[in-house]
């Protein structure tokens, strides 16, 4: 399958009322998981690199091309973007890499200045033919720095949209970031107050947090794009430390990588099911 861009899976998942899911990279084989995952379940996805997991590889380049090419290999429809960039240089260097969409991250900016640099990024990305996702005020516990009940107001989200143009918004209703457990409660009316009023997508952050029954509600209501990140984590990990607590000799890392791997596809899989509902 043609590696595809991410607004043409967020498009079609909008016009289809389903979800779709934007799954965190931050190794080679979570790549690969994500691609086997979204092929047994016949459906597209979003593998999406952060601007930690670039750090972490100190890179992009490499790390981009990687993902890109486990894309373009897949018989899935998957799509590579470039997630929460609050540096701009790295911004600029996504339209090199063959990335075709990045969530600019100005949330921690105030109002004025938080448009003014979305406004910017927006424009310098719609001039280069890419999708450019924002947020408006953080999402709760990304950084501590929000408490859980902060909400996204709505007429505030209409004129940051109608401000910056940007192609996607990510919106506070209820998700944490980096939750372990899943016991995060969505508020669904507003979500679909915020779907019927604004003129882009919506987006979800903080999703691993979210019980399947409630994110299965939210795309009802009308949240498009679907980030998750931290259950895949939990997944791998467990995975890992069952491989070598079963065998305090092993060595080999493929022997424990393998099976995290499979636990990830496995995940992916369910969850996709999950947004299809």
């Amino acid at each position: 399958m043609t590696l595809v861009t991410t607004a043409q899976l967020v498009d079609a998942a909008r016009r289809d009322g389903r979800g779709i899911a934007a799954f965190n990279v931050i190794t080679l084989e979570h790549a690969e998981a994500i691609a086997a995952g979204a092929e047994r379940a016949g459906a597209p996805a979003i593998l999406q690199i952060s601007e930690n997991a670039v750090r972490y590889h100190r890179r992009l380049e490499p790390v981009a091309a990687a993902v890109i090419a486990v894309a373009t290999a897949s018989s899935a429809s998957l799509a590579v973007h470039l997630d929460h960039v609050e540096d701009e240089d790295l911004l600029r260097r996504a339209a090199d890499s063959g990335i075709g969409s990045v969530m600019f991250d100005a949330s921690k900016l105030d109002y004025r200045d938080n448009v003014a640099a979305t406004r910017d990024a927006a424009r310098w990305a719609h001039q280069r033919g890419m999708w450019l996702e924002a947020e408006l005020g953080e999402v709760g516990g990304k950084d501590g720095a929000h408490a859980p009940g902060v909400r996204t107001d709505p007429d505030e989200a209409v004129r940051f949209v109608a401000d910056t143009d940007v192609d996607a918004l990510a919106v506070a209703v209820g998700s944490s970031h980096a939750m372990v457990d899943r016991t995060a409660a969505l508020d669904i009316p507003l979500i679909t107050t915020l779907a019927e009023k604004l003129s882009v997508p919506l987006v979800l952050h903080g999703s691993s947090g979210v019980p399947d029954a409630t994110l299965a509600a939210a795309v009802r209501a009308g949240m498009v794009k679907v980030n998750i990140g931290t259950i895949l984590n939990v997944a791998f990990t467990t995975a890992v430390r069952h491989a070598l607590a079963g065998d305090e000799g092993m060595v080999d890392p493929r022997r424990y990588l393998a099976p995290a791997r499979d636990a990830v596809a496995d995940e992916v899989t369910r969850l996709l099911a999950v947004l299809a509902t």
